[in-house]
């Protein structure tokens, strides 16, 4: 691993594409940039997808990332959505791979693991804890890309044995607990 890496993150969607770009050093994580696609007023789904495409494009040759991470589609009520988000995340994997870049594939349990320590948290949740933990104010229009950063962020910890609840070292909870015992709640 190069001393310097820059992440690319991408919350997929048909309408609100989130993606969120971080800087990792010696000194750790740093926030670089991020954004969302608005994709509503394209009726075509083929032109949405097309509009994926050139705008990871975009993002890629403007920040030169050196990886790409991106959110899993997850089940639905509905098959049809989860082929559309696959869709969409396909478009922007695509670009990647068409440039070199390794991509990475999160579930968004998992992010949230990462980034909050619970699974089923809240958009507004994981958006607090990555303004903590990248300490940067932002005010984003939409949630969609704090979830990138999220992404972007759970791929570091998972590629460098980093854990947000740790701060160092794999999560280890039995040590955890041992060392923290005012920490458990009878």
């Amino acid at each position: 691993m190069s001393d310097v890496r820059t992440i690319l993150g991408i919350d997929p969607g048909t309408n609100i594409l989130g993606y969120g770009i971080i800087c990792v050093d010696s000194k750790g994580p740093h926030y670089v940039d991020m954004g969302v696609f608005d994709l509503r007023k394209i009726k075509d789904p083929f032109d949405k997808l097309a509009n994926v495409f050139a705008g990871v494009t975009e993002l890629i040759e403007e920040f030169r990332p050196d990886e790409l991470a991106v959110e899993s589609p997850f089940y639905g009520k509905n098959a049809q959505v989860i082929l559309k988000l696959g869709r969409v995340q396909g478009a922007a994997l695509t670009a990647a791979v068409m440039k070199g870049i390794p991509v990475a594939e999160y579930a968004p349990r998992k992010a949230k693991i990462a980034i909050c320590g619970n699974g089923a948290a809240s958009k507004e949740q994981v958006s607090l804890m990555i303004r903590k933990t990248l300490k940067v104010d932002m005010d984003p229009e939409y949630l969609d890309a704090t979830d990138a950063l999220a992404i972007a962020l759970c791929h570091h910890y998972q590629t460098s044995g980093l854990s947000a609840l740790s701060g160092s070292g794999k999560t280890d909870w039995k040590k955890f607990l041992l060392d923290n015992p005012e920490r458990i709640k009878k």
